[in-house]
């Protein structure tokens, strides 16, 4: 009986590993073959509609790390990995096959940056193929060669296809082109570069530059934005980030830390009844403790998600209600007293934030969308008669499709007539993930845009 042949130690770079990653930009000393073995269960996970977060779950915990970047590349690239399979083997392999295979090809594809020989991805691939379904191993090992021979040909055919060309779903394609005839393909090709790692500075403990002086005797460069938001010029795990199990900062996007600032511009009060409706996992929650003196009920109908609210504001030393419900649903849980100001953080199809979860894509459907605009139009009636006259409701969503933000005010303040948008603040409306959304003149700024999201500001009138 021939041995099994032992897997290698290859080196595998930190490929997009999220900010908050546990060893994100240290690479991983398991061999490559067993990190491919793992981010192909992911990517088939994924392809089957299961969450990737969901799917990382079960990855043990040594490979965790290294399978995630794995798993984030392949998902960046699966639609023109997809294609080439299918012009290499239109007959699609057995799933845990294919998953191996479209893994493989993300990191031999031009352009994709994957850092690693070709041979050793091919080998390695091989090897993973040996151990998951040994006789498909002269299968993945004649493809990913082929590929290599025929590479500039195969590509280019491949490249016809939009999903593959801009690796999105076609419909994703086709609504952005919509929605932003003039932005979509910037748009496109942002969703597939690395997010930058914003923080958000606890307004209660220093200032944002006070924070990046600190930062500085860690050796961690980074840049300001503002009173509270500092942007790391290369992402570093949380356990690096001084005073961060101390509650003197957080990770937040700076798209996603507009939105306290907007609720909070027109002088709430201290004691100033606020809810923050569908607030897991509670980073605006927080955020508006750390502004103000407020009384925050935080609603959820997701109890293990809520649990983080309460765990982020422990940390940070804030106090706030939690509780477990379904926001739409009030007379299940509302105690009847008007609030003056109303966070709706509404579900959506997550589009403004692909970059940092890049298995979003590969999970929508063209038909999710008009399921999410009846949720987002039932929370909004279901919540505006608790607001107070005069009180302000901000409605947001991290989606850069028109119809889940411009689309469903326009359609909300067509149904009440005592609703209006604020004028102070101004209502941001749709902001795009690019430059021409970033406030500031800095190249290092303007390098680190937001996320994609979409806020309106709206007040209750007198009728």
């Amino acid at each position: 009986m021939r041995r099994a042949r032992r897997l290698r130690a290859v080196k595998t770079p930190a490929i997009g590993v999220p900010a908050k990653a546990a060893n994100a930009g240290e690479p991983s000393s398991l061999p490559l073959a067993v990190l491919l073995q793992h981010c192909a269960d992911a990517v088939r996970a994924v392809r089957g509609g299961e969450s990737l977060h969901a799917a990382l779950e079960r990855c043990p915990g040594p490979a965790r790390a290294g399978t995630q970047a794995l798993s984030f590349h392949a998902l960046r690239w699966l639609g023109s990995a997809l294609a080439v399979r299918t012009l290499l083997a239109p007959r699609a392999p057995p799933p845990e096959v294919d998953a191996l295979l479209l893994s493989a090809l993300t990191l031999l594809w031009p352009g994709a940056s994957a850092a690693y020989a070709e041979h050793t991805v091919v080998d390695q691939a091989v090897l993973a193929a040996k151990r998951q379904a040994p006789r498909s191993a002269a299968f993945v090992n004649a493809v990913l060669r082929r590929f290599l021979r025929e590479r500039d040909a195969l590509s280019a055919a491949a490249l016809r296809d939009p999903a593959a060309r801009f690796n999105h779903p076609l419909w994703w394609v086709e609504r952005l082109t919509l929605d932003w005839p003039q932005h979509a393909m910037a748009i496109l090709q942002r969703a597939n570069q690395h997010p930058p790692m914003h923080l958000r500075i606890n307004a209660r403990r220093m200032t944002a530059p006070e924070y990046v002086a600190r930062l500085a005797e860690q050796g961690i460069a980074a840049l300001a934005r503002g009173a509270q938001c500092v942007t790391l010029h290369e992402p570093c795990p949380v356990s690096r980030l001084p005073g961060f199990a101390q509650g003197e900062v957080s990770v937040q996007d700076a798209a996603a830390q507009l939105a306290a600032p907007l609720l909070l511009g027109h002088g709430l009060g201290p004691g100033s009844r606020v809810l923050d409706a569908c607030a897991a996992p509670g980073g605006k929650t927080a955020h508006l403790l750390e502004l103000a003196d407020l009384d925050v009920t935080a609603v959820d109908r997701d109890g293990v998600r809520l649990q983080r609210v309460s765990q982020s504001l422990d940390r940070l030393g804030l106090r706030g209600r939690t509780l477990c419900a379904d926001t739409a649903d009030p007379h299940a849980w509302w105690d009847g007293t008007p609030f003056d100001a109303i966070l709706l953080d509404a579900p959506c199809s997550a589009s403004g934030i692909v970059r940092r979860h890049p298995d979003v894509r590969w999970l929508r459907r063209a038909s999710d969308l008009e399921a999410m605009a009846l949720t987002q139009d039932r929370l909004l009636d279901a919540l505006w008669p608790l607001l107070r006259p005069d009180g302000r409701m901000l409605y947001a969503t991290c989606s850069v499709f028109k119809c889940e933000g411009q689309d469903r005010i326009d359609a909300f303040l067509q149904r009440r007539h005592d609703a209006g948008v604020a004028r102070r603040p101004a209502s941001p409306g749709h902001l795009l993930p690019l430059p021409d959304n970033e406030p500031h003149t800095s190249r290092a700024a303007i390098a680190s845009p937001g996320d994609g999201f979409y806020y309106a500001l709206l007040e209750k009138l007198a009728v």
